[in-house]
This record gives C-alpha cells, structure tokens and sequence, in this order.
C-alpha cells in the first residue's frame, strides 16, 4: 500500500471582534435585557459564536423569511424586538421588527429602506450611545409636555379670579 501523507491544512472560521463582543456587554449595561443572534450559519458555529460573544440566545440555519418567523415568536412572547442587520436577507425581519436598525456603510439599499435607523459608521459600538441618547431625547419631550401642561393649568387657575388677562396670557 502506498502511505498518504498531509502536506498541509487550511481551518478557516469567523473571528469575533473585540468590539462586538464588548459592544453586547454594554448594551446589557443600558438595560437590554436579551441579545438574540439570527444566522444563517449552521448550529455549531452559531453555538460557538454566542458562547464566545455573550449572546443569549441564538437561532441557526435561517433563511430570511425564517428570521421574519423567529421575531415574530419573540414579540409573542412579549418582547419589544429591535432588529439589527445589514443585507437584502436581513431586511424582511428589519421591517417586522419592532425597531430594524440597518447598518449603512456595508448595509444594502434594500436593508436601509427597510430600517427605522441606519447606522451610517457601520460600528455596533455607537449603538449604546445611540439607545442612551434617544431615552434623554424621550424623557426631555415628556418633561416639555409637562411643562407645558403645568403652565396652561396655572394661567386656566389665575383667570378666574382676573389675575391674568387675555394679553398677559398672550405674553
């Protein structure tokens, strides 16, 4: 018999950002309560890539319209759903989702169109900062409101007993 030998051996595999990984730690830190992967890549991999990230929860092998079914059963279990993705497979889910997030620079026209948020850096890492500055953008517009209201209520009080009239309410 004629013996075989190995004259080489080539492994490839997906390597997780320092950034991604740090990126779904602080994103836990401003309250997010699950961080969900959508994957079209095979179980063992999608496995290994959560353990190593921190994600929560993952669901492999998806088609796109397998990515529409898994949010879809996450809203169902209650969840407000925000959605991040880049490609034309990402963007029927994108639009499903409660929040889609596209990613601009690598993202497809198809996936902006879709989102309700584009990323145009392309970094996970703004994503963070952007949740902490739409929650101080949401809570100045409530503290505005009643503010506003606040205001009217004092002016309706102090017109009754004509301490102020139509000009000074005017002013």
């Amino acid at each position: 018999g004629t013996a075989i030998s190995v004259l080489g051996l080539i492994a490839v595999a997906d390597v997780i950002r320092t950034s991604t990984v740090s990126t779904i730690s602080k994103l836990k830190e401003v309250g997010i309560r699950q961080i969900v992967m959508l994957t079209g890549d095979n179980e063992g991999t999608a496995n290994k890539i959560s353990t190593q990230s921190g994600v929560d929860r993952y669901f492999a092998e998806l088609l796109p319209e397998n990515k529409v079914e898994a949010v879809k059963k996450m809203q169902q279990e209650g969840y407000k759903i925000a959605m991040v993705g880049d490609g034309i497979n990402d963007s029927p889910a994108l639009a499903t989702a409660d929040l889609g997030i596209a990613m601009g620079g690598a993202g497809t026209d198809t996936a902006m169109e879709s989102a309700d948020i584009i990323l145009m850096a392309d970094k996970l890492e703004k994503l963070p900062h952007t949740i902490g500055l739409s929650r101080m953008t949401l809570r100045i517009i409530k503290q505005n409101i009643w503010f506003s209201i606040a205001v009217k209520l004092l002016a309706f009080m102090l017109i009754f007993p004509g301490l102020l009239t139509l000009w000074l309410a005017v002013l």
